[in-house]
C-alpha cells in the first residue's frame, strides 16, 4: 500500500491568492447582508480569493487596504492549472495498469464495467464518482478544478486498505514530515471551520455534516464533534469549540485524522482534502436549500 507522493510537483495552494478566505472574512462586516450580491460574507470571501471575484464589492471593504490590491498574476495561474493538467494525465497513466474491480472493496469503492471498461463508484463529500482509465467524473460533470482531479487518482493509486476503525484519530501534527503542513491546514481548513461555527448553530453544523454521510461523535470533550467522510476510508474527525469572549477565546476548530491515513492519501492530498470539507460544508451553511 502506498500513495503517489507528489508534493514536490505541485503545489496546492496557488501563490496569486490575494490571501485565504478567513483573513478577508474577518475584513468584512460580517452581516450577511448581501449587498455584495452574495448569501453571506464567508461565501464572498471565499469567491475573491478563490476565484478572482472583486473585493471592491463589498461597500464596507477599505479599498486603500494594500492586502486588497489586485495581484496581475494570470501567467502565473494558467502555468499553475497547466502543471495540475499534466499531472492528472501522469496519475492517469499510473493507474491504466490497475484492476479496478480488484481494488473496488480495499477502497470502499463499487465497480461497474461498461463500454470504456472497468469504472469505480464511490462518494466524495457527498458528490457521485465515476473514476476510470478516461477520467473522472463527479456528480456527472468533469471537475473544474484539476486538484480534485489528482486527489482522487491518488486515492485509487493507493490501493486501498482496512476500513479504519474510527478510534483512534491523530492532528497532523502526528503524522511524520507535517510540520510545514500545520499551518496550511490551519489556513485553508480549520480556521474557515471556526468561523462557521461561530456564525451558525451547531445543530446546524451537525446537519450539514450529516448530509455529507456523517455522524455526530458523542464521547467528546469539544462543543460538538462530527465524523465526516471525505472518501470511503478516509474519514475526517472535526471537533469544534464555541467562542468564549468572557475569556478572550474565539471560536475554535481541530480536525484529526485516523492514524492509518497516509495509506490512503500523501501529505498534499490530504491537507486538500481538508481544504474541500470546509468549502463543501461552508456551501451547505450558506444556501441550505441546496442539493447535496
Amino acid at each position: 500500500m502506498g500513495c503517489l507522493v507528489i508534493g514536490a510537483t505541485i503545489s496546492f495552494k496557488p501563490e496569486t491568492k490575494i490571501m485565504n478566505p478567513y483573513d478577508l472574512f474577518k475584513k468584512t462586516p460580517q452581516s450577511n447582508c448581501g449587498q455584495c450580491g452574495y448569501p453571506a460574507c464567508l461565501a464572498f470571501a471565499a469567491a475573491v480569493t478563490k476565484g478572482g471575484e472583486d473585493p471592491g464589492k463589498c461597500p464596507f471593504l477599505d479599498p486603500a487596504d494594500p492586502d486588497l490590491a489586485r495581484r496581475d498574476g494570470p501567467q502565473l495561474e494558467q502555468l499553475s492549472r497547466q502543471r495540475d493538467l499534466e499531472l492528472v494525465e501522469y496519475l492517469k497513466s499510473k493507474i491504466a495498469g490497475l484492476d479496478l474491480a480488484a481494488l473496488a472493496a480495499p477502497l470502499g469503492c463499487k465497480a461497474t464495467t461498461g463500454d470504456d471498461g472497468q469504472a469505480l463508484l464511490f462518494s466524495f463529500l457527498g458528490q457521485r464518482v465515476k473514476l476510470d482509465r478516461n477520467g473522472v467524473l463527479i456528480d456527472g460533470v468533469e471537475p473544474e478544478d484539476p486538484r480534485d482531479q489528482i486527489l482522487l487518482y491518488n486515492y485509487v493509486h493507493s490501493r486501498g486498505g482496512a476500513a479504519p476503525a474510527q478510534r483512534d484519530w491523530i492532528g497532523l501534527e502526528s503524522l511524520p514530515n507535517t510540520i510545514s503542513k500545520v499551518r496550511t491546514l490551519a489556513t485553508y481548513c480549520e480556521k474557515p471551520l471556526a468561523a462557521l461555527f461561530a456564525a451558525h448553530p451547531p445543530a446546524a453544523v451537525l446537519a450539514a455534516g450529516e448530509r455529507l454521510g456523517g455522524r455526530e461523535l458523542t464521547a467528546s470533550a469539544a462543543d460538538l464533534a462530527v465524523i465526516v467522510p471525505v472518501l470511503p476510508r478516509v474519514p475526517l474527525c472535526l471537533h469544534f469549540w464555541a467562542a468564549a469572549p468572557e475569556e478572550g477565546f474565539s471560536a475554535q476548530a481541530k480536525v484529526l485524522f485516523d492514524r492509518r491515513v497516509l495509506d490512503f492519501l500523501d501529505l498534499e492530498t490530504l491537507v486538500f482534502a481538508g481544504e474541500r470539507l470546509a468549502d463543501r460544508l461552508a456551501q451547505l451553511l450558506e444556501q441550505p436549500g441546496r442539493a447535496v
